[in-house]
């Protein structure tokens, strides 16, 4: 996933039912419009029976707008927010570096206590270590790991919320059919 400037990169949270083919058509929505989806991210929500779908695209306000407008539209989708502002972001790393000997060890040593990341599993040639994040966060871990030799990597989606007490939703729109 490429480093994307923050002011073109938007973060779309959507309640929608947990039903059979939701995300396709969420989806099939972007692809259809040429819209891009840069991450993806799904699970229950505290509702039950909704899902929360949070996502990153790119593309200018009048872009989003539209993507929200067309989120919207979908029969099964009961909120769409766009975080703006004050939200809170996270996204996981788990990699696996080589630490065969000592100067290695220390070095990963050093990255951890920088980072604030943790040990998951080691062996005598490696150890698997977790970071959590922002996304310009996890990207800051990698780099700094790149130089002991990533033996295998796994990054998570970003997820993200609005601020407990904070004004973060640009736009908090129920579709036409809640309404009725």
């Amino acid at each position: 996933m490429s480093t994307v400037p923050p002011s073109s990169r938007h973060i779309i949270s959507i309640l929608v039912e947990d039903r059979y083919g939701e995300l396709a058509r969420i989806v099939g929505l972007f692809s259809g419009r040429g819209y891009n989806i840069d991450s993806l991210a799904v699970n229950q929500s505290i509702e039950p029976g909704m899902s929360r779908v949070v996502l990153t695209t790119r593309g200018d306000a009048q872009v989003v707008e539209q993507i929200i407008k067309q989120v919207n539209k979908l029969v099964r989708v009961h909120k769409v927010r766009h975080l703006v502002g004050d939200y809170l972001e996270r996204e996981l790393c788990v990699a696996t570096v080589r630490a065969g000997n000592s100067r290695a060890r220390e070095e990963l040593e050093r990255v951890i206590k920088l980072t604030g990341s943790r040990i998951l599993a080691f062996s005598a040639t490696s150890f698997t270590v977790e970071a959590t994040g922002t996304s310009s966060d996890i990207e800051q871990f990698i780099e700094l790991l790149r130089p002991l030799g990533i033996r295998d990597l796994v990054r998570s989606a970003p997820i993200a919320l609005s601020r407990a007490g904070a004004e973060g939703e640009a736009h908090l729109s129920e579709p036409a059919s809640a309404a009725l």
